[in-house]
């Protein structure tokens, strides 16, 4: 097909890695299904090492990089991001990566809203026809119904339980004047989904009096104005909430389209060489190990735990007596925390010299030698889950990690630690969610899981018979999984073709 006549997309995408790799994997699975389209991701940028950061992760993927389908625009970062005199300010900004990813984004949205114009001059490409923004970019779904003719749609790489509390946010915050979530004696009920502790909500709505949950209410204000919301998730995973937020779009019309279009994955690991050499060696330690006797330890690109939590961690392993690989993270001073981009998080830490398993208590390599694996920052996710040696993974329950778990087969212990994870492993775990995976308790008082718990958790779930339930309702997901997406009926490929012939007729206007 020319060019000229192909069904041009914009991306709108966020110097987060896990985000940034979810959309490109929907876009190249819509490729494959439908040719004629062409998509020009936007991508804001935080600082020179991001930038090459992003370019290298580029080149490790040449499907999107050398293709013609696909142009990469690289916003340069915001000028006035890192002038900042406050210390204290630029110390929160530093070690709390999360924030500067943030006010990135904000500062950035002149520059995307730019380009996105600028798209819509261009001669050399085919006509916009839409723009896909990123969640976290909501602002951008405002500014293409409010300036653009083109569709506006919100790529949404969460659940749908998380996108209905979004879109019902507003209703609930008119509903609950009194008091913080947290403190409701009784479980919030959003539609379609089952009912949750307040605490258990996302971290932006733990304090209602602060500007985050303001943002969240606002954002799902704007979500309401899109033509569609695609979400990171698929009927058979989710059956309850797609179908609440289906219903509510006939009755009501007043939310978007949702069109589920999950699992959506990785496929593969990175492949820079020192990245090479860590996966082989962990690949060819699982190839010695038993099927299903190995525990994935890993709390993702952006979680790291406190020193004392660390501790607990190694010896309730250690204490289990089970096999594990475990991706650890040097602790960090400010307790947990989030940094989104994996390829700043191997360089950037509070502890910059040494050897970051000198953190780990005295002994323990020693006295696990043979039983574990531990690799520092990063380990082959997708090789691991995928390897017939392993049995779990212990994890944050972020939403990505949650899906290559289902996609794989392989059942949970799950370890919240920030913004909306404890919701995905409610979720996961417990009578009222999927009955995939075991959650550790927190000692409250201490404000850690203690070394008892873990080997008591793990060995539950390698073990005993409660893990064996739990393997069976997981494997029964991951034949859905992919029968979702693969099979030419399946309930996600479905919904992607339906989203195409969307933009066609658009197009052809």
């Amino acid at each position: 097909m020319e060019a000229t006549n192909k069904i041009h997309i914009a991306l709108v995408s966020v110097p987060i890695y896990s985000h940034l790799l979810s959309i490109l994997e929907f876009s190249n699975k819509l490729l494959h299904l439908h040719q004629d389209f062409h998509f020009t991701c936007i991508i804001p940028t935080i600082d020179s090492p991001t930038i090459n950061a992003m370019k290298s992760l580029f080149q490790s993927l040449p499907y999107y990089y050398n293709s013609s389908s696909f142009d990469f625009i690289l916003l340069p970062p915001p000028s006035n991001l890192h002038h900042d005199h406050d210390e204290e300010k630029m110390m929160v900004h530093h070690h709390h990566p999360a924030l500067l990813v943030e006010l990135t984004i904000s500062l950035s949205l002149p520059s995307i809203c730019e380009e996105l114009e600028k798209l819509m001059m261009r001669m050399d490409l085919p006509p916009l026809v839409g723009v896909i923004a990123d969640a976290l970019v909501d602002e951008v779904t405002e500014f293409v119904k409010r300036e653009m003719d083109v569709l506006s749609f919100v790529y949404f790489p969460s659940t749908a339980m998380m996108l209905s509390l979004c879109l019902y946010s507003s209703e609930l915050d008119e509903i609950v004047s009194l008091c913080e979530y947290r403190d409701m004696p009784q479980p919030i009920e959003i539609p379609g989904c089952f009912p949750i502790h307040g605490s258990d909500l996302p971290d932006a709505l733990q304090d209602r009096s602060s500007k985050t949950y303001r943002d969240f209410l606002d954002a799902g204000k704007r979500f309401h104005l899109a033509d569609a919301v695609l979400i990171n998730t698929f009927q058979e995973l989710e059956p309850h909430p797609i179908k609440a937020l289906q219903e509510l779009r006939i009755t009501s019309r007043k939310i978007p389209l949702v069109y589920p279009i999950g699992p959506i994955i990785t496929t593969h690991d990175s492949n820079h060489n020192e990245s090479d050499k860590k996966g082989l060696e962990c690949l060819k330690w699982l190839d010695k190990k038993p099927p299903r006797s190995v525990l994935y330890v890993s709390f993702g690109s952006g979680g790291t735990l406190s020193q004392e939590q660390l501790n607990e961690l190694a010896l309730g392993l250690e204490l289990s007596g089970q096999n594990f690989l475990w991706v650890f993270k040097p602790p960090s001073r400010f307790g947990v925390v989030a940094d989104p981009s994996s390829e700043r998080n191997n360089h950037d830490h509070d502890h910059d010299q040494g050897d970051p398993l000198d953190f780990l208590p005295s002994g323990f390599l020693e006295r696990t030698k043979g039983q574990g694996l531990v690799v520092p920052f990063w380990g082959p996710q997708v090789g691991v889950l995928g390897h017939g040696a392993t049995g779990g993974f212990v994890s944050h329950c972020g939403w990505n990690s949650v899906l290559e778990s289902v996609v794989h087969g392989v059942p949970l212990v799950a370890w919240p630690l920030f913004a909306e994870q404890k919701m995905n492993a409610a979720m996961v775990s417990g009578e009222s969610g999927l009955g995939v995976g075991l959650r550790a308790r927190v000692n409250e008082e201490l404000g850690i899981v203690e070394k008892e718990e873990i080997a008591r958790v793990v060995v539950s779930l390698m073990e005993g018979e409660e893990g064996e339930e739990i393997r069976c309702r997981m494997n029964v997901l991951k034949e859905a999984a992919g029968k979702a997406m693969e099979e030419e009926d399946g309930s996600s490929r479905r919904s992607l073709c339906e989203f195409a012939l969307k933009c066609g007729s658009f197009r052809s206007k």
